[in-house]
């Protein structure tokens, strides 16, 4: 089967996204998520965030079983519902990522509001957000043992998550943000500025690239994390090298300074 035409992939997500009183999400926007879609089918990225419309896990399931019918995709991916939030992630590759997290590959900066800057620690320092990525991936793992190419769908508790550093996590980035929850949602970044990084790659010809992933670091943390990034770099141009869709991995930084921040 021939690869769909960029016309085909933005009929399958207005088609299926953008049904009744939703307004369908724009051509670059539908084309930048097949994208996405496929960066995750392939590995370059554990999970994606769906935030492009307010379609929910009925309609992202018939969203990916259409990229299925066209041939876009060759096995079966996963909605995670967590909260009132959907991600769509690759049971295999995103629990080969959060193994790799419990052996202490990433770095957290605490940014909670009741200290005066963000300050690093390690996940041995946090216990139970230890134990919360353990359980997501024996969930994960539970989803795998079904071999079959159909896009499921799965629920996860999440009350008392802190639900900002579980999505860091699960996105890849290499530097998730986490704060008290107890202390409510201020932090300490308001006015401190910060190196954002930014990973695209080129898909389609003529078009814009993909944008993999997009995350910053407090500037003054830089140097003491500039290890555990570069590793998360040579891992990612690694990877792209594996497969053949994407070329021309983009990684840049700017600083950039905020008068509040939202997590």
């Amino acid at each position: 089967m021939s690869a769909p035409s960029p016309q085909m992939l933005v009929a399958a997500a207005q088609q299926t996204l953008g049904m009744g009183k939703r307004r369908c999400p724009p051509r670059t926007v539908c084309l930048h998520l097949a994208g996405e879609v496929l960066a995750v089918a392939r590995g370059l990225k554990p999970a994606l965030l769906y935030d492009c419309s307010c379609a929910g896990a009925s309609e992202l399931q018939s969203y990916l079983e259409e990229l299925q019918s066209l041939g876009f995709l060759t096995q079966g991916l996963h909605i995670l519902e967590i909260g009132e939030d959907s991600l769509i992630v690759s049971p295999e590759h995103v629990c080969l990522h959060l193994e790799q997290v419990l052996l202490g590959t990433i770095a957290f900066v605490d940014v909670s509001g009741s200290q005066p800057h963000p300050s690093i620690c390690s996940l041995d320092q946090l216990q139970d957000l230890k134990a919360l990525v353990a359980e997501i991936i024996t969930h994960l793992q539970g989803l795998q043992r079904d071999l079959s190419l159909a896009v499921s769908c799965s629920r996860l508790r999440s009350s008392d998550w802190n639900l900002c550093t579980v999505f860091g996590i699960l996105l890849g980035y290499p530097v998730p943000y986490t704060f008290h929850l107890n202390q409510g949602d201020d932090n300490c970044l308001a006015l401190t500025p910060l190196r954002v990084f930014t990973a695209r790659i080129s898909w389609l010809c003529g078009h814009p690239p993909v944008l993999l992933y997009s995350f910053s670091v407090p500037e003054s943390l830089f140097p003491a994390l500039r290890e555990i990034l570069s590793t998360w770099e040579k891992d990612l141009r690694t990877r792209c090298r594996t497969q053949n869709d994407f070329a021309d991995l983009s990684i840049s930084s700017e600083i950039v300074t905020l008068p509040a921040v939202a997590l």
